[in-house]
């Protein structure tokens, strides 16, 4: 549910686009950007000298879900330059104030608002970018993309203010050159711009800069020029952000019973410093960095799942210039001691360098039908390098190795990959892996790996042509048994894969009942590296967009998969729908059905799972959160488990640099110990709580104080706390 509302604001650029290739593309003329002198006071007033002058862009053409038709408001947008800022600002008309949708948040949780988002390519070269968004109260969210982030979080240090108004809202932005990165050049240079005004009302407006041509699917390649920013220096570009954590944390004796021992104290100092070597070239170092996260990992459903799961990164150091490191799972590095990175562009060339030092070693052995996971206290070293050569308008090359080395262990990976544009839509890309791996005797011992050291390989290779109505694709994979990527997230190896498909789109106009309808359907085959059937599916999807920005999603999948030697006729209907009421409400269900495996007992049995979500704004400050999960599974004999888990949070945003945070996770397994082959406990109960006060300056000078707590139940212990934590944090950033 939370993935619609981030692809319509993170990706409300490419919504009108996909990335392929346009060899056709018009050469657009540059609009001159002036440079200013006079200061500029961020206060959302738009009064300053200084935007007398700026170049004025009107951001008028409706792209979502009119296909470029004039936009139902008026936007301005205005830009300038000084030596070592970028200045952008918004007028947002509108005709009723009254409906602007505005409320106070901490940054990038702004996306379900009304926002303006600008959108800068500053290499101008095509295949990636910067995007900086505020909502009328000035509440920032900025994504990266391309060789400077994954399009994920991503934080830089700059200023913003919004006001709303009898005419609608204004928005100011000052960003520093040292948060960018961007072309090396002594005088003019040229930079690609879009802007986006997302207009929230009985459907969701997406106003663009320009009119999109849904054909030409090279979202870059049609964005406006700008011509300017000679002299623009990012100055001497050093950050130090050191930080100084606490933490007292109590744990009962016995764990579920007994005193609680006395209060273990903990004080770690780190520093993390950010050297732009260049204005394309940044480095960074870290000693004894904080990677605490103020916000836990919300609980995901573990019953009855083969595979080890993936949580998002949420930490600083590997967020920063993330696009440069394809094939990398930054949640493997566990606690790192220290570490140091390099990123950078010239020309046509880009490359990423890591290495940190590992205290805690996590791995993950793959398989055909299942994956385990330890944690080692072992020391180990990462190294991670990729190298890119951009080819032609969209095409690219990369060179990639990582290894991880430890005490009797080592685990080494190199290969290529290539994505390659033909005529206006169709792609090709393919990448090739071989590793080489060994464990300690007593590791590859105890989770079945082969002794010694061990190598294999793993290949992809992907067509399609995509075009604004129809996309048709085909791809084949091969991932070879002893292939280990121990620095990705790689659980499933042993078997070969080939699967194709196609999906057609139709758009209509906001005044339409529906403003999208998708319609598509795959057919995949899987098979062992023994060659005897993995699986073999037909799957089927149909999407729907429409009024109150609701939606419709509905899936399928029948087939067969093989399991333990057996193979099971399985089947899977899923349907997710959702809408905004209102401004302050939304609300989403997810219904999923079928024939599944019960992977402990090797046979199938009926699951049922449903999760309702909701979201509520209380005037403009609070907001109000709630998520559960449901699940079911019966088998010929009776009920085999039920699975309860609740997530419940709600922030109250004093401003926008402090707010106040409860969350509590609530978690029930009921698992039918009579009709499992193996022993398992009938009963789990777990509950966790954190409240979180944060105040934020920029993202790097902060303060944390919290407390958090975590309780254990079974069939024969009642609900008991067995841990309570309180923790602060203080980090500030020395900017030079």
């Amino acid at each position: 549910m939370k993935a619609l509302a981030i692809s319509l604001a993170v990706g409300v650029f490419a919504a009108a686009a996909a990335p392929v290739a346009a060899s056709e593309t018009e050469e657009k003329v540059p609009h001159r950007i002036p440079r200013v002198d006079s200061a500029v006071v961020i206060d959302g007033v738009l009064d300053d000298e200084a935007w007398e002058k700026a170049l004025v862009m009107g951001v008028n053409t409706e792209v979502r879900p009119g296909e470029n038709v004039p936009a139902p408001v008026e936007t301005d947008m205005l830009l300038a330059y000084s030596e070592t800022h970028f200045y952008v600002g918004f007028r947002a008309y509108d005709p009723d104030p009254s409906l602007i949708r505005a409320h106070f948040t901490d940054r990038d949780r702004m996306w379900d608002d009304e926002f303006v988002v600008i959108g800068i390519d500053t290499y101008n070269d095509q295949r990636g970018g910067f995007e900086f968004a505020c909502n009328p109260l000035g509440i920032q969210g900025e994504t990266a993309s391309g060789v400077h982030g994954d399009g994920n979080s991503w934080d830089a240090i700059w200023d913003s203010a919004g006001r709303i108004t009898d005419w609608g809202y204004a928005v100011e932005m000052a960003i520093p050159f040292s948060s960018l990165r961007f072309q090396r050049s002594e005088g003019d240079q040229i930079w690609g711009v879009d802007a986006v005004r997302s207009y929230p009302r009985d459907v969701r407006y997406h106003i663009s800069l320009y009119p999109r041509d849904r054909d030409n699917n090279c979202y870059y390649c049609q964005m406006e020029k700008l011509i300017g920013f000679a002299g623009a220096t990012p100055g001497r570009n050093i950050e130090i952000a050191p930080t100084v954590s606490a933490i007292a944390s109590q744990v009962r004796e016995g764990y579920t019973e007994g005193p609680y021992e006395d209060f273990a104290d903990e004080y770690d100092i780190g520093v993390t410093g950010r050297w732009g070597v260049t204005p394309n070239v940044t480095a960074l170092a870290t000693v004894n960095p904080d990677f605490s996260q103020v916000e836990a990992d919300a609980v995901q459903l573990d019953v009855n799942r083969r595979y080890a799961l993936s949580y998002p990164e949420k930490r600083p150091f590997f967020l920063e210039g993330a696009g440069a490191f394809g094939f990398f799972y930054t949640r493997s590095i566990a606690d790192p001691s220290w570490g140091v990175k390099l990123t950078g562009k010239e020309g046509s060339n880009g490359v990423g360098a890591i290495v940190a030092r590992d205290d805690v070693t996590n791995l993950i052995f793959p398989g055909s039908e299942g994956s385990s996971s330890t944690s080692l206290d072992m020391e180990t070293t990462a190294t991670l390098v990729r190298y890119r050569r951009d080819v032609g308008r969209q095409s690219s090359i990369d060179l990639v190795y990582n290894a991880r080395e430890g005490d009797e262990y080592h685990n080494r990976k190199w290969g290529a990959s290539g994505e390659f544009w033909f005529f206006d839509a169709a792609r090709v890309q393919g990448i090739y892996l071989t590793s080489s791996t060994s464990y300690p005797d007593s590791v590859a011992a105890d989770f079945g790996q082969p002794p010694g050291e061990f190598s294999d390989d793993t290949f992809v290779i992907e067509a399609g042509h995509f075009t604004s109505g129809l996309d048709v694709y085909a791809e084949y994979g091969k991932f070879g048994r002893d292939f280990r990527s121990d620095l990705m997230y790689f659980p499933e190896v042993g078997f070969s894969k080939a699967e194709a498909g196609f999906g057609h789109t139709w758009n209509a106009g906001s005044e339409s009942w529906w403003t999208m309808l998708n319609f598509g359907s795959a057919i995949n085959y899987q098979e062992k590296d023994d060659e005897t059937l993995r699986s073999r599916s037909y799957r089927f999807w149909a999407n729907y967009q429409g009024q109150r920005e609701s939606f419709a999603n509905l899936s399928g999948r029948f087939g067969t998969d093989a399991y333990e030697g057996r193979e099971f006729d399985t089947w899977e209907i899923d349907f997710e729908t959702g809408l905004w009421p209102n401004g302050s409400l939304f609300a989403v269900v997810d219904f999923d059905y079928g024939e599944a495996i019960d992977y402990d007992n090797v046979r199938t049995g009926r699951r049922f799972e449903v999760t309702p979500h909701i979201e509520s704004r209380v005037g403009r400050h609070l907001s109000l959160e709630l998520n559960h999960t449901f699940e079911r599974f019966d088998v010929d004999d009776g009920r085999l488990y039920t699975a309860n888990i609740t997530y419940a949070k709600a922030v109250h945003q004093f401003s926008p640099r402090a707010f106040l945070r409860a969350i509590v996770q609530y978690v029930d397994y009921d698992m039918n110990a009579e009709l499992y082959v193996e022993d398992v406990d009938p009963k789990y109960e777990g509950l966790s709580s954190q409240v979180l006060f944060s105040y934020k300056l920029n993202p790097q000078t902060v303060f944390f104080l919290g407390y958090s707590d975590s309780f254990y139940g079974d069939q024969d212990i009642d609900l008991i706390r067995t841990d309570r934590t309180v923790f602060a944090k203080i980090g500030y950033a020395l900017v030079l």
